[in-house]
């Protein structure tokens, strides 16, 4: 756990008690804070019970507290939380703030901030998994795995200093006013998440809002796909030090990307390429970073490989929940000369729509064999793919792979990348990845290791 006696004596009111918040409790607490805590559910209250008071911070008067710590789960814009905390003066803040107020009391460390609409999840595991491999100590936290406050300090080795990955989404970074990454990257900036900000503009520049608490000595990176990414770098290089601030260059490590199973398509080389960048700068050798991007296994849900029956790839990218986030996937797998230059991927498509249209996915329908349309979207997309691409309406998951299965031959793809939400059938896109995967590994044995052509279609089960 990390704390800090900076923390000592202060009072602190924190809104849910989800992994982080609880986390940020444990931290304060064990470092002589005084907390007041609440959350909706009595089960999440009663871990606190007896060491914390337990009072929604709505009711209290906050006069003598430093700070109210919510989730980033709540929307800070529309809930009455934010108006009360600012008539007595007191910052909204959340565990990544926390965090950074502790980095005095820590070993010798440096923090790496990534985060970007689409590909931060990734980039920041692999560069985790870059330091690692290179005997660096590091661990990950932020938006992806353990909250970062509940895990032990970093302890310096032979390498050098411990490296904090963060992966930090907008949320965070609006609960956030002191992290000074060593280094930090930008990836791009699509829309997304317009329901907690007035406009696109303002999602820009919560993002951007990483780069500018970074003092201008520090080191920052940035994709060049989007105009708002690199108006954000112009601003950077102009407030820095020469050479501080600048683009990726996947080019310069495209010709070794076949050699990463995990790390296929121009979106992942994009992310590999700012990983390199990131790992350079805190000391990592070019034969280390490739000996690290030839054995990364990737992460769940994001182009997952499930592995190969009947010699049809099965790929789970049920993170990709917008139309911007699915474009690389379709782009991964363009037609061959081997196999007759024929379109190949049997795409799984629909959930629950965050924009119209096909927007980027629209110049990749030459890879596209087939369309699977599934949930509440599922019409629309026929609609916008019919003429263009050949569609089977199929409202569930099951259905679909069903009959991608039945359509595919060797040497073609079946991608789920839904360029939707999954709240009109999942829980979430894990639960939605999790079933595609159950359904796969029902279909084809691959789970155990089997990996027959195919198992009788009309034996497997629907899983519940």
């Amino acid at each position: 756990m990390i704390t800090s006696p900076a923390f000592s004596g202060k009072r602190y009111a924190i809104l849910g008690l989800a992994r982080s918040g609880l986390a940020t409790a444990e931290a304060l607490l064990a470092s002589g804070a005084q907390v007041t805590a609440w959350d909706r559910q009595d089960v999440a209250r009663e871990k606190l019970a007896g060491r914390a008071a337990l009072v929604d911070p709505l009711e209290l008067d906050l006069s003598g507290y430093v700070g109210v710590i919510v989730s980033p789960g709540v929307p800070i814009n529309t809930h009455p939380i934010a108006a009360h905390a600012e008539r007595f003066g007191v910052p909204l803040i959340g565990d990544i703030e926390i965090f950074a107020q502790a980095r005095s009391a820590l070993p010798p460390h440096k923090v790496v901030g990534i985060t970007g609409t689409n590909g931060k999840s990734t980039t920041t595991a692999l560069v985790h998994h870059i330091l690692q491999s290179a005997g660096f100590p590091s661990i990950m936290g932020g938006n992806i795995g353990l909250p970062i406050l509940d895990q032990d300090p970093l302890q310096p080795n032979a390498r050098g200093a411990g490296i904090y990955v963060l992966e930090l989404s907008s949320y965070q970074i609006d609960l956030t006013r002191s992290l000074d990454c060593e280094a930090a990257a930008l990836l791009n900036v699509t829309p997304d998440h317009l329901d907690r900000y007035d406009s696109f503009d303002h999602y820009a520049f919560s993002k951007s809002r990483l780069l500018t608490m970074q003092s201008g000595t520090q080191f920052a990176v940035f994709g060049f796909d989007d105009a708002p990414t690199r108006a954000v770098m112009q601003a950077e290089q102009g407030r820095r030090a020469a050479g501080r601030a600048g683009p990726i260059y996947p080019d310069a490590i495209a010709s070794q990307q076949p050699a990463w199973p995990s790390l296929q398509g121009p979106h992942n080389l994009e992310n590999a390429a700012a990983a390199v960048a990131l790992a350079e700068e805190l000391g990592v050798t070019p034969a280390q970073w490739q000996a690290a991007l030839a054995s990364f296994t990737g992460l769940p849900h994001r182009m997952e490989r499930l592995g190969e029956a009947g010699g049809v790839l099965f790929i789970n990218d049920s993170k990709a929940t917008n139309q911007a986030s699915t474009a690389p996937a379709l782009a991964a797998f363009p037609p061959t000369p081997e196999l007759g230059s024929r379109p190949r991927i049997h795409w799984i498509v629909g959930g629950l729509a965050k924009e119209d249209g096909l927007g980027e996915c629209a110049q990749y329908l030459g890879n596209i064999a087939a369309a699977y349309t599934i949930g509440e979207a599922g019409p629309r997309f026929a609609q916008w793919l019919s003429g263009k691409v050949p569609v089977e309406k199929c409202e569930l998951l099951f259905e679909a792979v069903r009959r991608a299965v039945t359509a595919a031959v060797a040497g073609d793809v079946i991608l789920l990348s839904p360029a939707c939400a999954s709240f009109d059938q999942f829980r979430d896109y894990e639960k939605r990845g999790e079933h595609f995967r159950g359904i796969v590994y029902a279909l084809t044995g691959l789970e155990a290791g089997e990996q027959p052509p195919f198992k009788e279609l009309d034996t497997i089960a629907k899983p519940v």
